[in-house]
């Protein structure tokens, strides 16, 4: 039996030592775990655009950095996880065709990243690492015994950050 749990695109959820938890196919989409250190409770969400203010009938709060990674907070939080203890480690935020232009508000991989560093300053916790960037996919695993995060790209190889 695994015991990996799985985070699809446009959600969040949360794991306990010694539970691993993972998701696939992060392009433009950015993996961001919240992980208490004392208590080893983590939170993974897969999330796709930066700002839920720019879409109308919006029906899914995990699609978006400013609403999913405040309610993986808050919920973390209401399961015991310690503010003091919560770190973030991230992977993603690619440009993943090479006719996207530079303008920075063409690229929402890399307003992915811009949108998670400012929510995450506002809660203040701090990112410890990070693979994000370039023009290629990942997927990726969180290790709640070792803290690592394994981040695998085809073609680049693997990492742990």
């Amino acid at each position: 039996m695994s015991d990996i749990i799985r985070v699809g695109m446009a959600d969040f959820k949360l794991c306990r030592s010694p539970q691993k938890i993972s998701t696939l196919g992060l392009g433009s989409c950015l993996g961001v775990v919240l992980y208490d250190k004392t208590t080893k409770i983590c939170g993974l969400a897969h999330v796709m655009m930066p700002d839920s203010s720019q879409i109308t009938k919006n029906t899914n709060r995990m699609k978006f950095v400013d609403t999913c990674i405040p309610d993986m907070y808050e919920e973390l939080l209401r399961v015991g996880a310690k503010k003091s203890g919560i770190i973030a480690k991230m992977a993603g935020g690619a440009k993943m065709f090479s006719y996207q232009s530079s303008n920075k508000f063409l690229n929402i991989g890399q307003q992915n990243v811009d949108a998670v560093h400012e929510v995450l300053g506002e809660l203040q916790i701090p990112i410890l690492a990070e693979d994000v960037g370039s023009n290629y996919g990942r997927t990726i695993e969180f290790d709640t015994v070792t803290g690592g995060l394994s981040v695998k790209a085809v073609g680049i190889g693997d990492s742990i950050i």
